[in-house]
């Protein structure tokens, strides 16, 4: 196994690894929309999950991989009503359609409005 660590991610905020390598596949933590340049978080759903799928493929792009070669993400909204916002900027990263989960959840870290995971082979 090897942990997959980024600057061009944002941190772990606790006791957990950006995304870890073993047996060709590569898993990533939950990334929220932070900036991981300024620590800010955008305004707005699309803004938010634009952040989020950049920071995913930072961590893909760490590990050798990309997008094309997700085959699993999980999806934590906090409004279910953001739902057709979120797909529409998730879409344009996550083009080759994994298979997925999405749910709502009371709270996210920092007060966010969205939170995605991916897994995917090297």
């Amino acid at each position: 196994m090897q942990v997959i660590e980024t600057k061009n991610a944002p941190g772990a905020i606790g006791p957990y690894s950006q995304g870890f390598e073993a047996n060709g596949f590569v898993i990533t933590s939950g990334q929220i929309p932070v900036d991981p340049a300024t620590g800010a978080v955008p305004e707005g759903i699309a803004a938010q999950t634009q952040q989020s799928c950049k920071n995913v493929g930072a961590i893909l792009q760490a590990a050798g991989t990309d997008f094309d070669r997700v085959l699993k993400t999980t999806c934590f909204l906090a409004d279910m009503g953001d739902f057709a916002a979120f797909n529409q900027v998730y879409a344009k990263y996550f083009a080759s359609k994994p298979a997925r989960s999405c749910v709502a959840v009371k709270d996210l870290p920092k007060g966010v409005l969205c939170e995605i995971e991916a897994i995917a082979v090297k």
